[in-house]
């Protein structure tokens, strides 16, 4: 039996899809809330719990030979911050610490690429960069950071547990509308002309779990494996939706302090009234003053791992929108006559 913490996830659903392709038996523990329909029902066991709740973890882990855990809180904003650090970090502890202790063969442990960025840096961001607490930003990352640090330590000391680093999945599935997808989706709606000048590491969601399942067969405990492909500045990724849907380039790059103030008064207003999720996060601004560069090629080469263009990716999930009618909803909202 395999287990998938988050396995209703974005990430989540496609590597459950490709398990259970492969034949095998793999249970799927996730929030009672997760969208569970989009998984293959019929042929995988799904229990409902929180990675906070060690007895629910105890049933999950149960008799699993290999544990991938994927579940965490991916936005960059909520309101509750220490909610980061509850299911990020100490989440990931209770799943990795009682897999092992169930007496799991291999845990992989899901980090990410926001962890690895430090100030002042030229070169491009490898697997194996060393960057100091002191150096992440803001909350998410942070926790992010903490569990990623206790599963090498240990691996590292023996234990059988891999640590892979996605940078940023794309493509179709993702009906939580992670920072990447709803800044797209945005784009694609026509809500988004402005660009902040950054630069992103995409890789298409089914080649991070394809990545993940190698990580798995062959990764090397107590490793990083840095799951990434192609860097585009933002400017260059709404070009290219703007050739997909025929919607005109963007034009107006906002400074960064600007973006920083908008974001610090979105932040604000979410927290104080809305308590909606804000339209700019400080934490995603301020990542964008880094160099998101990254070289996975080391990575890949040892996974085997040969990611498909990103290009033909967006292209596919811009029909994913297509079909979802978020685009075909926007379009008819522009249609109808203002109230004046």
């Amino acid at each position: 039996m395999i287990l998938v913490t988050g396995g209703a996830g974005f990430i989540g659903a496609h590597l459950v899809h490709l398990l259970v392709e492969r034949g095998e038996s793999v249970r799927v523990f996730d929030l009672p809330t997760a969208p569970i329909a989009r998984l293959p029902l019929g042929r995988i066991e799904v229990m409902a719990g929180d990675i906070r709740d060690t007895n629910a973890v105890g049933r999950a882990v149960r008799g699993c030979r290999q544990v991938y855990h994927l579940a965490a809180n991916p936005n960059l904003w909520i309101q509750q911050r220490g909610h980061f650090r509850h299911v990020n970090y100490t989440g990931a502890v209770n799943v990795i610490e009682m897999a092992l202790a169930a007496g799991a063969d291999r845990v992989l442990h899901t980090s990410t690429e926001s962890i690895l960025t430090r100030a002042r840096q030229s070169e491009a961001i490898r697997e194996d960069q060393h960057v100091l607490y002191e150096d992440v930003i803001g909350p998410y990352c942070r926790s992010k950071y903490l569990a990623e640090r206790h599963a090498l330590r240990l691996g590292r000391g023996g234990a059988p547990v891999i640590v892979v680093n996605p940078t940023l999945p794309v493509g179709p599935g993702d009906l939580g509308r992670s920072p990447p997808t709803q800044m797209m989706l945005d784009f694609c709606r026509g809500k988004r002309r402005e660009y902040v000048d950054a630069e992103l590491n995409l890789i298409d969601v089914r080649d991070v779990a394809e990545g993940m399942i190698r990580a798995m067969e062959y990764g090397r405990p107590g490793r990083r494996y840095l799951l990434g492909h192609e860097n585009l500045s933002i400017l260059s990724v709404f070009q290219v939706l703007a050739r997909l849907t025929g919607l005109p380039e963007p034009r107006w790059r906002v400074p960064y302090p600007i973006a920083l103030t908008a974001a610090y008064m979105s932040e604000f207003l979410a927290d104080v009234y809305t308590h909606r999720p804000p339209a700019a996060t400080v934490t995603g601004v301020k990542l964008t003053r880094r160099r998101m560069h990254f070289d996975p090629s080391r990575s890949l080469s040892e996974l085997g791992l040969q990611p498909r263009p990103v290009a033909e990716t967006l292209s596919e999930t811009v029909s994913w929108f297509h079909a979802m009618g978020w685009l075909s909803q926007a379009k008819e909202r522009d249609r109808r006559p203002s109230i004046r």
